[in-house]
């Protein structure tokens, strides 16, 4: 089974403009992010996947490696999907360009689903994890997700979910993280579904795939990835890599 990782990489951002070209104590977030992928030793190959020249740039100059997008693309697996469709790969993993922390062991844990899944009952796996601070459950920007007992995802939203109608002691609410690992063929498949209501809706590509039947694995981890989304997120990212 080949696994492979691709990080795309946008250059322009509504929240923070070229936050992937910061500097994070000596190197650029992108250049930090794709090292860490690298020395992770989970990978056959990585990659970042970009629009932008000065990002393709600052990987291929320090030797690493890059794929220019030949269109433009309303998501990161749209993005991946171009670049993988002639790539001979079964897995394919999503590591978001924003987030250089990356734990080894998660990544290990979701790669095994697919060595696990002789069936091939899997379309895409993905991370959680759970949170208890009430101001973290309210917050939008911290995308929510409930699963069954199997650990498949039933739905992810930006609202609370579900919703505490009545007091349960054992009530718990988890976080989605963001990174992905993927059977290329639904990677694929992906790229050519339109847009439904709930992902238009919610604006989350994930949401593409359950309206669609794929099933999403769910794998719970206790490692709280570190997402760099604002100048104050930057300088915290800065703080926590000059502890270790």
């Amino acid at each position: 089974m080949k696994v492979i990782a691709v990080i795309p990489a946008r250059y322009a951002s509504t929240r923070f403009p070229a936050k992937l070209m910061h500097d994070l104590c000596g190197k650029t977030v992108i250049q930090r992010t794709y090292e860490a992928a690298v020395q992770t030793n989970l990978f056959d190959d990585v990659f970042v996947v970009t629009d932008s020249e000065i990002i393709y740039q600052e990987i291929t100059s320090q030797g690493g490696k890059a794929v220019m997008s030949k269109q433009e693309h309303e998501s990161g697996s749209d993005r991946i999907a171009e670049a993988i469709a002639t790539m001979d790969v079964d897995i394919v993993v999503n590591v978001q360009g924003d987030e250089p922390f990356l734990d080894t062991n998660s990544l290990h844990n979701l790669i095994q689903v697919f060595r696990a899944d002789a069936d091939k009952k899997v379309d895409l796996a993905s991370l959680y994890f759970e949170i208890k601070d009430q101001e973290a459950i309210d917050n939008p920007n911290n995308v929510k997700v409930v699963v069954d007992q199997a650990q498949f995802a039933l739905y992810f939203s930006r609202s609370v979910i579900p919703y505490p109608r009545s007091v349960h002691s054992s009530l718990r609410y988890f976080q989605h993280i963001g990174i992905y690992a993927f059977r290329k063929e639904a990677l694929l498949d992906f790229a050519q579904l339109p847009m439904q209501s709930l992902e238009a809706t919610e604006k989350l590509e994930q949401l593409r795939y359950l309206e669609y039947g794929k099933r999403i694995k769910m794998v719970e981890t206790s490692h709280k990835s570190i997402g760099i989304d604002t100048p104050e997120d930057l300088e915290k990212a800065r703080a926590f890599w000059g502890v270790n």
